[in-house]
């Protein structure tokens, strides 16, 4: 039962789950030694989906380097960033991590070498606007 002059909620309960969990994983993965931060350098946390029972959550991530090796590295971290979330964010339970390239971002990447590969048209000059305007006048 809400009390009377508390604010109502704006999006629901897992979606802010979500979005800490996001937080928390993002600064643990900031914080990582030197010997794992040259392989997690450059990855981006994009998103967290959580089940709503709270057992299990797919971290989806973005990165520049190698995917592969990306992977690996955040598949070595994942209880370090486990205890991570059960240090800092009050849940029933801690779920488990699991790592996904994020979807979107590869579709991003796809669109992109497609647009880069694809034939030019031939270069054409922009049309002269006083040329432009002197054939609407020659109409009238």
């Amino acid at each position: 039962m809400r009390s009377r002059g508390a604010a109502p909620r704006r999006y629901p309960r897992s979606a802010r789950v979500n979005e800490v969990l996001r937080e928390v994983i993002a600064d643990a993965l900031e914080r990582v030694g030197d010997d794992e931060q040259k392989r997690l350098r450059v990855i981006t946390v994009t998103a967290v989906q959580c089940d709503p029972d709270l057992r299990r959550a797919t971290v989806l991530y973005a990165t520049l380097g190698n995917e592969q090796e990306a992977a690996t590295a955040l598949d070595e971290l994942r209880v370090r960033l486990q205890a991570a979330i059960a240090r800092e964010v009050r849940l029933k339970r801690t779920p488990q991590l699991a790592f996904q390239a994020d979807p979107a971002i590869l579709a991003g990447r796809k669109v992109e070498d497609l647009l880069r590969h694809s034939p030019r048209p031939p270069h054409q000059e922009p049309a002269d606007l006083f040329d432009t305007y002197r054939s609407i006048e020659d109409v009238d």
